[in-house]
């Protein structure tokens, strides 16, 4: 690909990325907060979803991970937190699962909270890749070198950017932020960390690359293992929807009520889920549904309404990006039922 085509393909995804974070800043407007559906009209479609979406098939477990291959693929779970507190949940809600890429969102925001927005944006890249979440080309066909924060190669480099003094409180750092987006202290699934670091040979050739380009911030190996513990957290559809949920509103975990995050960052978190959540799928997700999203390969998927709620869903079999099959089609029906979509007219 000519150099001159390469630079005009990253300056559009630039102006894709500012539309997003122009988009989401509109999400918390007074017009998004009277148009929220009631409780009970939550309730209804969730159950509406779980009875349609229960039985269907299609996609696979992640093969490569072997722990995630042996999850129940008929696990189901739906969940949704509303920014004034309130979760519903149907199904498997309280299963835990592999959070896998889902904690991308969340270490990103720790980074945004402690180095800030520019430093993100210029030492790591907030672009879209439109390009498989594990890419090597990715890294190599930026001029920069700059990666999306939740690809596989910009979570690594994201967590190398988060400042300690050591590999031990960096990771209480991060471990600290889960817990306050969740509620509660999330536990690492020891089984699946072991299966992760015996076959992530992948995304250590990736840090190394990045290392080797001067975008990589501290020890390959550390940073590597810490990103890696991070995707092997046990997550439950429910503790998803509350971390998700924090989001939704401005940064304010809406079950305890604790500033979590400045709110200035969401939109940033928000437009990066928008234009990369679901890797190179994410086009056509956003095409329909108009909101920003987030998926990991243990079938976990989270979506957020800004100003109004977020909804989590669990099932393991994936597509072929590494998206939960059933999960997309249930939040798909939940936003278009409660014209959550941010692209639609509001008020």
């Amino acid at each position: 690909m000519p150099l001159r085509e390469v630079l005009t393909h990253f300056t559009q995804r630039k102006l894709l990325c500012l539309l997003a974070v122009m988009l989401c800043c509109r999400g918390y407007s007074d017009a998004q907060k009277k148009t929220m559906p009631s409780e009970k009209r939550i309730r209804e479609v969730m159950q509406q979803a779980y009875h349609q979406f229960k039985n269907s098939s299609g996609g696979a477990n992640a093969s490569y991970i072997p722990y995630l291959a042996n999850v129940d693929p008929e696990l189901y779970g739906i969940a949704v937190c509303t920014a004034d507190g309130k979760v519903l949940e149907l199904g498997d809600s309280k299963y835990e699962f592999g959070i896998e890429s889902i904690s991308k969102v969340f270490v990103l925001a720790l980074a945004l909270q402690q180095r800030g927005a520019r430093a993100v944006e210029d030492s790591i890249g907030v672009n879209a890749t439109g390009m498989p979440f594990n890419s090597v080309m990715a890294v190599e066909l930026d001029p920069q070198r700059a990666v999306n924060p939740l690809v596989n190669a910009g979570a690594m480099a994201t967590n190398s950017f988060i400042r300690a003094p050591n590999s031990a409180a960096k990771w209480t750092m991060i471990d600290d932020m889960m817990a306050r987006f969740a509620s509660r202290r999330l536990s690492v699934i020891q089984q699946l960390y072991a299966s992760e670091t015996a076959t992530n040979l992948h995304n250590r050739a990736i840090a190394w690359l990045l290392y080797s380009y001067g975008r990589f911030y501290d020890d390959v190996s550390e940073a590597v293992d810490l990103y890696t513990r991070a995707c092997s957290y046990g997550s439950s559809t429910r503790d998803l929807a509350i971390m998700a949920g924090t989001l939704a509103n401005n940064g304010v975990n809406p079950v305890t009520r604790e500033k979590v995050i400045d709110a200035a960052l969401c939109p940033r978190i928000l437009a990066t889920m928008l234009t990369e959540g679901l890797y190179d799928n994410t086009g056509s997700w956003v095409y329909h549904t108009g909101l920003p999203a987030k998926s990991g390969v243990g079938g976990g998927m989270i979506a957020v309404a800004p100003g109004k709620m977020a909804i989590a869903v669990f099932a393991p079999p994936l597509d072929r990006s590494g998206n939960s099959v059933k999960a997309q089609k249930t939040l798909q029906y939940i936003i278009d039922e409660l014209k959550l979509n941010l692209l639609l007219p509001q008020g």
